[in-house]
């Protein structure tokens, strides 16, 4: 009776399996690539620690918009341009992409240049768009 159940009832149980994926990847995706800096922590960061953005985006990405304020370095430049960064090697560094891929390449790179306050924007650029706050192009 039970193994009829299942076999009746397959495709409900992949649509719950799969469902129940993804509700846990924002957790396992989570672990690596971080600290990550939620919308909220990166606004209070920029606004009481002086904080740095660099968006590691594409030039036509940035260009379409970003974070109000944030500096523009391409992640394939980050490491020859990190001249221009080392007066913010004691500030946070807030990294942000479109999602928070390329950005956890660009922690990376500033940890191996020696910079130690740096964090992930979870959500990237899109998810700081969600929330409301401020951009401009």
């Amino acid at each position: 009776m039970t193994i009829q159940f299942v076999k009746d009832n397959l495709l409900l149980f992949a649509i719950a399996f799969i469902s129940g994926a993804m509700l846990l990847w924002p957790l396992i995706r989570r672990g690596t690539g971080g600290p990550w800096a939620t919308t909220l922590e990166a606004t209070q960061m920029i606004n009481r620690q002086d904080a740095l953005v660099i968006d590691v985006r594409e030039d036509g990405e940035y260009a379409k918009g970003h974070i109000v304020g944030a500096r523009h370095i391409p992640l394939a430049q980050l490491e020859t341009r990190a001249k221009e960064l080392q007066k913010y090697k004691s500030k946070p560094v807030i990294t942000c992409c479109e999602t928070g891929n390329r950005s956890s390449a660009a922690i990376a790179t500033l940890r191996k240049l020696g910079f130690e306050n740096v964090y992930n924007l979870a959500g990237g650029y899109a998810g700081w768009q969600q929330a409301g706050l401020p951009v401009e192009k």
